[in-house]
């Protein structure tokens, strides 16, 4: 699966579970590190570890899993690294405090219409 592809599929996993504030940043072009970053907030600690888990079985459905995962322990900050693309699932407090899309201003966000599932 590639880097666009996998991101995607991540953003629509944390959507389905009702993510907060779900952004998909473009970072090929300013890191070496990966190629998307998929941010997304949780109502509380017990919803940030509901939606990292989610995103995790969604992908693993299809036979992919993460190369390594933090921030299971707190929940207030969880990561998914799945190489060329990297999850970080927030509590709202976290997520304003490391503010990662103004650390990363310079990326290209995916509009929401990409990743989103078409109403049915």
């Amino acid at each position: 699966m590639d880097s666009k592809t996998l991101a995607i599929e991540l953003a629509r996993a944390l959507d389905a579970k009702k993510a907060l504030n779900i952004r998909v940043l473009k970072v090929e072009d300013l890191t070496t590190v990966t190629d998307y970053f998929v941010i997304a907030t949780g109502t509380s600690t017990t919803h940030v570890g509901a939606l990292a888990d989610e995103a995790d079985f969604a992908l693993s459905q299809q036979g992919v899993h993460p190369l390594r995962s933090e921030g299971h322990d707190g929940k207030r900050w969880v990561l998914l690294d799945y190489g060329t693309v990297i999850v970080h699932v927030f509590t709202k407090e976290a997520h304003d405090y490391y503010d990662l899309e103004h650390l990363w201003a310079d990326a290209a966000e995916m509009p929401a219409a990409e990743w989103m599932k078409p109403a049915e």
